[in-house]
C-alpha cells in the first residue's frame, strides 16, 4: 500500500482514487471494465484502445480491481494520470454559476462550483476575486450539444461571427454550438455529431452494461477504430473522439457511419436505449499572438500530442481523457487585452509523487512560476495564460 492507502496501482487525482491500466486493445480493456461494473455499479470507467482509466469514490474496491487487472495481464501505469478542471475568478461567483450550469447542463458541486453529473467533461470551479479584469479573456470554452438542448439552455440571443457566442455576467464567453444527427438514415438515428460522433445508451443492469461495452469493443477492434467507451452508472457512452468520424482526421480505410450503424444495431439488440439529449462535447480555445510558442508550451505541460492534420492547431490528450485545446491567432495590436490576466485558467491535478516532475517539465517548456504554496504551483505560459498544477487533491 502507498501513502494514498489504495495500493501501488492507485493515486489520488482530483480527490479521487484513480488508476490507469495499459491494455493491448479495446477488447482487453472491456474485459476489465466488465469485471469492474460487477464489483461496483458506481465506478467510473473509461475504455480506450491503449488502456482503461478507473475512478473509485469511495475506493473500497481498489484492491479487487487491481487483482482483476492482474488476472487479465494488464499492468498499471500511474505516470500517465492527470485531470483537468476549469477555474473562473469572479467578484460574485453566485452571479455566473447559473449561466454555466445551463450552458453545460452541469450540477452544483461540493466546492461551490459545477460538475458534470456523468463525470466526463471538466469540472468548473468558481473562485472569488476582486481584481478588475474588464476586457475579453483570451481563453473561452466551446460546447457542442444537441440542438434541442442548446435551445433549452436559454442563454439568450447569440452573437459573434458564427452566431453561437454567449457571455456570462462577467463577460466570460462560451460558443454554445448546436449539434446535428450523424447521418440522414435511421441506421445512425441514435448518434449525434457534436464535433465528436456520440451515442449515449441507458442500461438497466451491470450485465447489460458489460455486454454492450464488450460488443462495442469487439466491433471497433475489428474495424481498427480507436473508439472511446465510457461506462457510468446505468450508462454506456460510445464516442468517436473529436473529428475522428471524419476521414481526414482518422486516416483509416473506413466510413465511420458504417461502424456507427453496426454499433447501434448491437446496442439495440442488447436492449439498451439511446438518450439523445446527453451527447456533449467541450473544448478549450486559446487566442495567442505566437500560436506556435503557446501551443508548444501546452503540449509539453499537459503531455498532449498535436493533431495529425498539419493545418489544424488542436492538441489532444493521447489517451483522449482530458479536453482538446485549440489555438487561434490574436490581433497583435490588442496589447491591453494581451496584458490583462484572464478570468479563466486551467487547473491540472496530478499524483503527488509526480508533481515536481510535471512542474519541471512545464517550466522547461517556457513556463514562468508566478506563485507556489503547499501542493500548488501557479505557472504562466509565454503569453500569460495560467496553469495551476495541483498535487493529488
Amino acid at each position: 500500500m502507498d501513502s494514498t492507502g489504495t495500493g501501488t496501482d492507485w493515486r489520488v487525482v482530483d480527490g479521487v482514487a484513480t488508476a490507469w491500466f495499459d491494455a493491448p486493445s479495446l477488447v482487453g480493456g472491456a474485459a476489465l471494465a466488465g469485471r469492474i461494473v460487477e464489483l461496483s455499479t458506481e465506478a467510473v470507467v473509461d475504455v480506450r484502445a491503449t488502456g482503461v482509466r478507473v475512478r473509485l469514490d469511495p475506493d473500497e474496491h481498489a484492491e479487487a480491481v487491481s487483482a482483476a487487472a492482474r488476472e487479465l495481464g494488464l499492468v498499471a501505469n500511474p505516470a500517465v494520470l492527470q485531470h483537468l478542471s476549469i477555474v473562473f475568478d469572479s467578484a460574485d461567483p453566485s452571479a455566473i454559476r447559473p449561466f454555466w450550469q445551463r450552458a453545460l447542463d452541469y450540477a452544483p458541486g461540493e466546492d461551490g462550483g459545477l460538475a458534470d453529473p456523468l463525470r466526463r467533461d471538466p469540472a468548473i470551479r468558481l473562485r472569488s476575486s476582486t481584481e478588475p479584469r474588464p476586457l475579453r479573456n483570451r481563453i473561452h470554452l466551446d460546447v457542442v450539444r444537441p440542438a434541442g438542448a442548446v435551445e433549452q439552455a436559454g442563454l439568450g440571443e447569440a452573437y459573434g461571427s458564427y452566431g453561437v457566442c454567449h457571455a456570462d455576467p462577467d463577460g466570460n464567453e462560451v460558443d454554445l454550438v448546436p449539434g446535428d444527427a450523424l447521418g440522414e438514415g435511421s441506421g445512425t438515428a441514435d448518434w449525434q455529431a457534436v464535433f465528436s460522433a456520440m451515442a449515449c445508451y441507458r442500461t438497466t443492469s451491470p450485465t447489460q452494461q458489460r455486454d454492450l461495452a464488450t460488443a462495442a469493443a469487439a466491433l471497433a477492434d475489428d474495424a481498427g477504430f480507436p473508439l472511446l467507451i465510457d461506462l457510468r452508472p446505468g450508462l454506456v457512452i460510445l464516442d468517436s473522439g473529436k473529428d475522428q468520424w471524419v476521414d481526414d482526421a482518422h486516416g483509416l480505410e473506413l466510413d465511420f457511419t458504417d461502424l456507427a450503424a453496426t454499433l447501434q444495431t448491437a446496442a439495440r439488440e442488447l436492449g439498451a436505449t439511446a438518450d439523445p439529449g446527453l451527447p456533449r462535447f467541450a473544448q478549450l480555445f486559446l487566442d495567442a499572438a505566437d500560436v506556435d510558442a503557446v501551443r508548444a508550451f501546452w503540449v509539453a505541460a499537459l503531455g498532449y500530442s498535436p493533431d495529425r492534420r498539419d493545418w489544424n492547431t488542436d492538441i489532444i490528450d493521447p489517451r483522449r481523457l482530458n479536453p482538446v485545446l485549440v489555438f487561434q491567432e490574436i490581433d497583435t495590436s490588442e496589447t491591453e487585452r494581451r496584458r490583462q490576466r484572464n478570468r479563466l485558467h486551467v487547473e491540472l491535478a496530478v499524483p503527488s509523487d509526480l508533481a515536481q516532475t510535471r512542474l519541471a517539465t512545464t517550466l522547461a517548456a517556457g513556463g514562468r512560476l508566478l506563485d507556489e504554496s503547499e501542493g500548488r504551483w501557479q505557472v504562466a505560459d509565454p503569453e500569460g495564460n495560467e496553469l495551476v498544477i495541483v498535487s493529488g487533491a
